[in-house]
């Protein structure tokens, strides 16, 4: 591999379609401006001694950071915390483009990538409790709240490692990571999964989305005299989506081929 990879060669080598067109790992930011841009930080962590692992640790770091973030009052710990939200995702494609380029991949690799995520996507839900209580100074149910939520985060995200868990003890393949794979054959469950594509709440659990829902409440109370009402909503509209979406994608994982 070349010491310098242009822009063009490193895009060939780190971003095949095997990973653009995955159903579920690639991020909705990657396909529409994430993807375009890691590249060029990528070539610049390509010319310094940082391994794979050590971008997936910033990554990680970074997504702790957004968490905290949000425990800074007022608008500004919003804005910082949907910053370093999409921070984290630039540094989580970059890891594994370094990987990809250097040869570089491994288990601990893979476990650092899920521990970041696993970090910041209950780590976050938490924060937003404390922001709706007023801080760490004021805990109280809205904290309690944020701690359920992010209970239901992990409980959902739980879910696909249990299934790969769950084949893996059986003797069954590695499942790949397609759509028809994961689509349920009950037809109830199917047309509830489709509508759910036009309302797509269930997305809204990403550290990416949760910082950006936390900013626009931040926007909201500022522009409403500082008050805290709809980062208060917003938890109190989250907690009943996280429910639901754990109780559908459990129902959607037991009626699809995904444990067959």
């Amino acid at each position: 591999m070349p010491e310098r990879p242009t822009i063009d060669e490193l895009r060939a080598v780190t971003q095949p379609e095997s990973v653009r067109g995955r159903r579920n790992s690639e991020h909705w930011t990657g396909d529409l401006y994430q993807r375009r841009l890691s590249p060029y930080l990528t070539r610049v962590l390509l010319g310094t001694a940082i391994t794979a692992n050590g971008v997936t640790v910033l990554m990680i770091v970074t997504g702790a950071a957004a968490s905290a973030a949000l425990l800074l009052p007022g608008l500004a710990g919003a804005l910082l915390a949907a910053l370093l939200g999409q921070l984290q995702m630039l540094w989580d494609c970059c890891d594994g483009e370094v990987a990809r380029w250097r040869k570089t991949f491994s288990p601990a690799g893979f476990f650092l990538d899920k521990l970041g995520h696993t970090v910041a996507e209950s780590a976050i839900p938490l924060a937003l409790g404390v922001r709706a209580d007023g801080g760490l100074d004021s805990v109280g149910g809205w904290t309690t709240l944020g701690a359920v939520l992010a209970v239901l985060v992990l409980v959902n995200k739980s879910l696909n490692d249990a299934v790969h868990l769950a084949r893996s003890a059986s003797g069954l393949p590695r499942l790949e990571d397609r759509a028809e794979e994961a689509a349920p054959r009950l037809g109830p469950v199917r047309r509830l999964r489709s509508l759910a594509r036009f309302v797509p709440f269930h997305r809204a659990f990403h550290s990416v989305e949760l910082t950006l829902l936390a900013l626009v409440a931040g926007i909201v109370d500022a522009a409403t005299g500082g008050g805290l009402d709809a980062t208060r909503l917003l938890v109190a509209v989250l907690v009943p989506a996280a429910g639901v979406t754990v109780l559908g994608h459990l129902a959607a994982i037991l009626t699809s081929s995904r444990l067959r």
